[in-house]
């Protein structure tokens, strides 16, 4: 069996004939370059969303308790933050459900990209109250000071 006898096989052989299969490895190389470029920006595009994020602390009362339909509506408006967040890619556009404990009581927070601010900090529910912007860029890293040889 040779080439000619598959299908589409003679147009592969009249391009070989002709001298395409040179362009063809031609553009192969430029194909990958173009390739490569546009993964590099895609992933500089997600590293600068997710080193540009808002974080809005979110407070419900002590009578909270939504129905079906709050969560439901609640659901569509964070599935909004990834619309309103613009040319990201989807890694850097999520909106993210962080809880942390401090002194015995339990804090959530709804961190998303500082383009979808406006739609972040919409509250979803009736009893619950969505606090003031936290940029993450106010959370300082702890730094441990280098003892000198004396203090040992």
């Amino acid at each position: 069996m040779n080439i000619a006898e598959l299908p589409g096989g003679q147009a592969f052989g009249d391009a070989a004939a002709t001298g395409a299969v040179t362009y063809l490895a031609a553009i192969a190389p430029v194909a990958l370059a173009a390739w490569i470029w546009m993964a590099w920006r895609r992933a500089e595009r997600v590293r600068e969303a997710l080193a540009d994020r808002v974080t809005v602390e979110v407070v419900p009362t002590s009578t909270f308790d939504p129905s079906e339909g709050e969560v439901g509506r609640w659901a569509r408006q964070l599935g909004r933050v990834d619309q309103s967040a613009g040319n990201v890619p989807a890694r850097g556009s999520a909106a993210r459900l962080r809880y942390s404990a401090e002194d015995g009581k339990m804090h959530c927070f709804l961190e998303g990209p500082a383009t979808a601010a406006a739609v972040l900090s919409m509250p979803g529910f009736a009893e619950v109250e969505v606090r003031a912007h936290r940029a993450q860029k106010d959370i300082q890293p702890v730094r441990f000071r280098q003892q000198s040889k004396e203090a040992k």
